[in-house]
């Protein structure tokens, strides 16, 4: 479905209602769309359809996946925690994950940004290189 110009300013309007304090508000979010869904203004569904993909978009780029090839110990975890929210804000949703796989170091994905710092992932470019 094409979504026009109007119904997407509206569902960032709508966006934009739902943030406290730069960071989205589940219970905002669901008060809006029940708002939404009962007045049934011109061209309602166009507009939330845009509104879900931009808090599917918002959830992806504040969660924080952290992958380490052994269990991440608690002051890692914290300075890991410190260090991001210092630099992509307030508001993010840390995952911690073990992935023997990765034979050692970290592999941090944060919406579509990722720092891959993994032996595999550099014994992966070293085999590229030759």
């Amino acid at each position: 479905m094409k979504i026009g110009k109007q119904a997407r300013r509206d569902a960032k309007d709508l966006f934009l209602a739902c943030k406290r304090d730069g960071v989205l508000d589940e219970t905002r979010v669901r008060q809006t769309v029940t708002q939404v869904l009962a007045s049934k203004p011109r061209n309602y569904l166009a507009a939330l359809t845009h509104f879900q993909r931009l808090v599917e978009l918002d959830i992806q780029s504040r969660t924080v996946r952290i992958e380490n090839a052994v269990p991440t110990s608690e002051s890692l975890m914290a300075d890991l925690k410190t260090s991001l929210t210092g630099r992509y804000g307030a508001g993010l949703d840390f995952q911690f994950f073990v992935d023997p796989t990765l034979i050692g170091g970290l592999r941090i994905r944060i919406g579509s940004d990722v720092f891959d710092g993994t032996v595999k992932s550099r014994l992966a470019d070293l085999e590229t290189r030759f």
